[in-house]
């Protein structure tokens, strides 16, 4: 008698560009470019030049891009090893060394030579700084070497509204730095509460992140430090007369709810809260910067 002929699903394999494309960490670039825009926006007081907003968005987004591959590069030994990371394309062999390689720097020299050439130079080595200090500085050095690596590196992340600024200006502005100044502070809560989630994870791989070093306990309370020193932080545009009621209204209530996360996770904490405020503190990035952009435009 004849056996029933089965027929089996093809498996689906991930397309290639989409391995390229995880390495870049879109996200990531998405937010940091919306902080790009708001510090062009902010740095005249009505419409933005076009070539520089899109060669500028483009070339940083590039080498924003590249930073984040180089750091795919440099971390697939300790990817390959924790849960949140195991399944990125160096891992698990979806893209080689050699061609991961290839992409990072092509992209930062496009990058590099599209801000360079259509935006001002300042930008383009500022830009190239940023990629250096998180790619080498943070990720290759920083990261493996103390617990106060997210404070140190965080500077490199919290570049991208000065170089909306200088791209649409050519030239340094303290308004800019305090845009700088809010990421600056607003970077260790965010990182600290996701190294809390994944402290063990941490620990295996040898990673001196805060809780890993200093207990859970400990890193809450700078958690909880470090919102109130960001809701000051997030002050310093309306007192210099950068915005109005709007952003000043909208940055309280944005830092009492981060202030208040902060005090749950420090004195009311239970399964995932940590989590919790790993994402309320994304959002709280993402509005604050669209209230800077809103306020802007509607009082200028």
């Amino acid at each position: 008698m004849a056996k029933p002929m089965t027929i089996t699903k093809p498996v689906a394999t991930p397309l290639p560009w989409r391995a390229y494309l995880e390495m870049t960490k879109p996200r990531v670039v998405a937010l940091m470019l919306l902080t790009v825009l708001v510090g062009m926006c902010l740095a005249v007081p009505g419409s933005v030049p076009v070539q520089p907003l899109i060669a500028g968005l483009v070339g940083i987004g590039m080498m924003a891009g590249a930073a984040a591959a180089y750091n795919h590069l440099i971390d697939r030994r300790i990817d390959g090893l924790m849960a949140r990371t195991y399944n990125r394309p160096l891992p698990k062999g979806r893209v080689s060394i050699t061609k991961a390689l290839t992409f990072a720097t092509a992209m930062a020299i496009l990058g590099f030579a599209l801000l360079y050439w259509a935006v001002n130079p300042l930008t383009a080595w500022l830009t190239f700084a940023s990629l250096i200090g998180y790619a080498v500085i943070y990720t290759a050095y920083l990261k493996r070497a103390t617990p106060q690596n997210i404070v140190v590196g965080g500077l490199a992340g919290a570049m991208p509204p000065l170089l909306g600024w200088t791209a649409i200006t050519g030239e340094f502005h303290g308004n800019a730095l305090l845009l700088v100044i809010i990421i600056f502070a607003w970077t260790p809560p965010h990182f600290w509460a996701l190294a809390i989630h994944r402290r063990a994870e941490y620990a295996k791989v040898d990673v001196p992140m805060l809780p890993v070093t200093h207990g859970v306990e400990f890193t809450k309370t700078c958690i909880m430090l470090y919102t109130v020193l960001l809701a000051l932080a997030c002050l310093y545009p309306v007192l210099v007369g950068m915005c109005g009621p709007l952003y000043l209204m909208g940055s309280t209530l944005l830092s009492c709810g981060f202030i208040y996360k902060a005090w749950q996770l420090k004195y009311r904490d239970k399964p995932g809260l940590a989590m919790q405020v790993f994402r309320f503190s994304i959002y709280h990035l993402m509005l604050l910067f669209l209230l800077l952009l809103v306020d802007h435009y509607l009082w200028s």
